[in-house]
């Protein structure tokens, strides 16, 4: 797959009500929109379209929550390599009248017939990439309906009634979007569902601006609008993903559409200089940010200053250090042998720190491959009332398993990948099971002078094994550096990838590229890297700032 290090920007479309707002200097960054100011509500999404149609619910009088599932449900149609109902969803939702923060964990699990036995049996040596044997329950769709039951205002017909009216009548399709798309052709024509939905002609993805239709999954949506998800876990739906899979070779049962449950949890989180970065608990990855954080706290971040050698360095060093933990010790949680607060607990965290060497880099065990490679789609809204939504929605890889059901016009996910054949992993294959997950919603709060914790930030960043790494990088461009809001997700970032080896944008400085590589890094092509795509909302005193990515085909909108 072709992914381009440095992406056109989309144009940004205002409504009215938006404030422009002058931006400084922007040297060493990736892009120079400006943040969007806006006085009632906000939308910060991957694609223009899902901002447009999120932004609608909210400018009728909807809240966030309801804004957010039609924007979930729009991006399905507009970035269908990327999510959808065929994969799995987090949230970490403020709740305004409550004050009060939640977590939604709406991960699917391996069906009854996916055991370790089996895939040995088959002639596997560690977790096939695609295909049916790599699909879990999707449940993306129950979370959806469990957020629009306790927190919105509006029908689940009414949140996809947008998608469905899209996905019949076509749109054309945004450039980062078909990128992916043209990465994924090879992949689409294996497989009959797949050639016929999403291939032209059967045979190419969309070029940019192509204008592109999806009526089977026009149909579906509107099953879905009809019969609610109950004809995914249970009905007709259901059937005919359980009746292919088989077919297929894959391991899910109606009983295991049938169980699937959503949870509400509790976040995790960690304090950073007056402020606290929350996310969600295992079987995701989001613990990662939090002990990159925690080991980067002592260390004077600001005077070594911005995307430096000594800088760069240190973060490297504390994401090998991370993820070296995270492999090792990170799934479902009723698997887990540690807790999250003993992998975040000072003498945990003081053990590894002691191992960064600020003079030089060092090898350290790299995530295994099953767990770095995702396409996802993160959004953020806000409403006139101060709700927050951060968003993640998922199908893993580009189009998931490359396995969809004919006639239903969407992906179903290849989360599996998560899982390892290694017995004695945390992530170790079994029935039931909740494989490790890379995507990861994040939320910041501000702690007053009372110690009460106030909501500040709800961003993400998307990109498989990027996702931690890019919310530390973020939130220090906020917190140490005192960017603005755009600024933040438009610096140049790294990405490190395995080893010693490390992906650098290139508007760094040569001579800071150099001195790293003296130091052991080993700098890999930043050609075809991905370094993410975020979105985030800042609560400011009075209004809301949103900003988009510019390595996508993002906008933030607002009224």
């Amino acid at each position: 797959m072709r992914i381009f290090a440095v992406l056109a920007v989309a144009s940004l479309a205002a409504s009215p009500t938006l404030v422009a707002h002058a931006q400084p200097d922007r040297s060493g960054t990736m892009a120079g929109r400006s943040t969007v100011y806006a006085p009632n509500g906000v939308v910060a999404s991957s694609q223009p379209l899902a901002t447009g149609a999120g932004l609608a619910v909210l400018q009728r009088g909807g809240n966030a929550i309801d804004a957010a599932v039609t924007t979930a449900a729009m991006l399905n149609v507009v970035e269908p390599m990327m999510t959808g109902v065929g994969g799995d969803m987090f949230a970490i939702v403020w709740l305004a009248d409550e004050q009060r923060m939640v977590g939604l964990n709406a991960s699917g699990r391996a069906g009854a017939l996916m055991t370790r036995e089996e895939l040995v049996d088959r002639g596997h040596e560690s977790m096939p990439r695609s295909g049916a044997e790599t699909i879990t329950v999707p449940g993306a769709l129950a979370g959806w309906q469990t957020l629009l039951d306790t927190h919105g205002t509006i029908s689940l017909a009414e949140a996809l009634e947008p998608a469905i009216r899209m996905a019949e009548e076509g749109f054309p399709a945004s450039p980062v979007i078909v990128d992916f798309w043209e990465g994924a052709q090879e992949m689409l024509s294996r497989d009959e569902g797949a050639r016929a939905t999403f291939l032209i002609d059967g045979k190419r993805a969309p070029r940019a601006g192509e204008w592109f239709s999806n009526p089977d999954f026009a149909r579906t949506l509107r099953l879905i609008a009809k019969g609610g998800p109950d004809v995914l876990y249970g009905g007709k739906l259901g059937e005919e993903i359980v009746q292919r899979v088989s077919e297929l070779g894959g391991f899910l049962t109606m009983d295991d559409l049938r169980s699937h449950r959503v949870d509400w949890v509790e976040t995790i989180s960690v304090p950073y200089r007056g402020y606290r970065l929350h996310e969600l608990p295992p079987n995701g990855q989001g613990i990662a940010a939090l002990e990159i954080l925690r080991l980067l706290e002592p260390f004077d971040l600001q005077a070594m200053g911005h995307n430096s050698v000594a800088y760069l360095h240190h973060l490297i060093e504390a994401k090998k250090l991370a993820y070296a933990d995270l492999e090792h010790f990170v799934g479902d949680p009723s698997t887990m042998e540690v807790s999250p607060d003993e992998l975040l607990s000072d003498a945990f965290i003081d053990s590894r720190r002691a191992l960064l060497d600020p003079e030089r880099a060092i090898e350290r065990a790299d995530p295994g491959t099953a767990i770095t490679a995702s396409e996802t789609t993160y959004f953020t809204v806000a409403d006139r009332h101060g709700n927050m939504v951060s968003f993640i929605n998922s199908i893993a890889s580009a189009f998931g398993s490359g396995v969809v059901v004919p006639g239903t016009g969407f992906a179903l996910q290849n989360r599996g990948v998560g899982f390892s054949l290694d017995a004695g992993s945390a992530n170790a294959v079994a029935p039931g099971r909740r494989p490790f997950h890379t995507i990861i919603p994040a939320f910041v709060t501000k702690t007053a002078a009372d110690g009460r914790e106030e909501p500040w930030l709800s961003y993400g960043v998307m990109g498989g094994a990027m996702q931690p790494q890019g919310h530390v990088q973020v939130l220090l461009n906020l917190v140490e550096f005192g960017m603005d809001l755009q600024g933040a997700l438009d610096a140049a970032r790294f990405n490190h990838l395995d080893g010693n080896r490390v992906a650098i944008e290139p508007v760094v400085p040569l001579e800071v590229r150099r001195q790293l590589e003296a130091m052991g890094h080993v700098l890999a092509d930043p050609e075809g890297v991905f370094f993410g795509g975020g979105q985030a909302i800042m609560r400011l005193e009075r209004g809301w700032a949103a900003a988009s990515e510019p390595r996508m085909d993002g906008m933030a909108a607002g009224h």
